[in-house]
């Protein structure tokens, strides 16, 4: 969360009174792909302090705005610099910007570039005119499939604790012993919550547009409930067991409510969502994830003492 550079003026190459002024947030990230796009070029590039958030969450936010844009323009002393009074701005900030209030407060233009930093050369080469390509933000499945490490990362946190408790409870209750318990009915819960884990943060992402509804706690749910069924289905181990009924049930409860849950962090991740939908989804998902998964988790551990 410290991955940033400090706001202020750069220049990349040599540039003089006539260069262009590229803005850009102080993730560190976005700094260095602004960078990479134009190799070869001469430009300023004024970078504004979103607090290390990059430049569509920053817009989303209010750090990548109005007000930051103006002060840092003073700041930088961008007008004892350059001799026009253009700024080239990130389309994806436009949320955070109000063009016509940077002109009246600080002199300059707003021009919006492309959404990817990888068009900016053709962008420039166009005397900074911008195709409809280069203002089309796509999501396809690679662009989705690049996102899922970081979603795994994070769930990693919990799931360093939640499996090896789930891993020793497997060990309470029955005739077979501690040991045995475990390797039966805890080992079987280490993969079904790692299938959650998969169908959530994996599978729902990737599949983001063929899956069900349009709130991502009922895709993630959707294909929770597929991983669930298919994993009951194949697991035959232990099936002449007094509590295998119960315990199998259990998983139907928990496997969906917690791919619902990781398939909910991806919303800001997204193109699909607005800070307002997701706040109303949250208002009803979460307490329905959490009934759920409670619901499953005492079933679960019902069912390890049923002999």
């Amino acid at each position: 969360m410290h991955y940033m550079v400090d706001p202020g003026l750069y220049a990349l190459g040599n540039p003089d009174d006539q260069a262009p002024v590229l803005v850009t947030a102080n993730y560190k990230m976005s700094f260095d792909r602004l960078r990479e796009a134009i190799p070869g070029r001469n430009a300023w590039i004024l970078v504004l302090d979103t607090k290390g958030i990059n430049v569509w969450c920053a817009a989303g936010k209010g750090t990548f705005g109005t007000e930051e844009l103006v002060r840092r323009v003073a700041a930088s002393g961008l007008t004892q610099v350059v001799t026009h009074r253009e700024l080239i701005l990130p389309q994806l900030s436009g949320p955070g910007v109000a063009a016509h209030e940077v002109r009246k407060r600080s002199g300059f233009t707003v021009i919006y570039g492309p959404i990817r930093s990888t068009d900016l050369p053709a962008f420039w080469d166009a005397g900074f005119k911008a195709t409809a390509v280069m203002r089309r933000k796509t999501f396809t499945m690679r662009e989705r499939t690049v996102l899922v490490p970081v979603e795994l990362v994070g769930t990693l946190k919990w799931s360093l604790v939640i499996l090896p408790l789930f891993f020793l409870a497997g060990g309470l209750g029955g005739d077979a012993g501690f040991w045995a318990g475990m390797l039966q009915n805890g080992l079987f819960a280490v993969i079904a919550m790692l299938s959650a884990v998969v169908a959530g943060a994996v599978l729902t992402p990737m599949l983001l547009p063929w899956l069900p509804g349009r709130a991502f706690s009922l895709k993630g749910f959707v294909m929770g409930l597929i991983t669930s069924a298919l994993l009951v289905t194949l697991w035959t181990r232990g099936f002449s067991e007094p509590g295998y009924p119960t315990r199998m049930m259990a998983w139907l409860f928990i496997i969906p409510v917690v791919s619902a849950y990781l398939a909910m962090n991806f919303t800001g991740a997204s193109t699909y969502t607005s800070l307002s939908g997701v706040r109303k989804e949250m208002k009803w998902a979460v307490p329905f994830q959490i009934a759920g998964g409670v619901a499953g988790v005492c079933l679960w551990l019902s069912s390890l003492l049923i002999t």
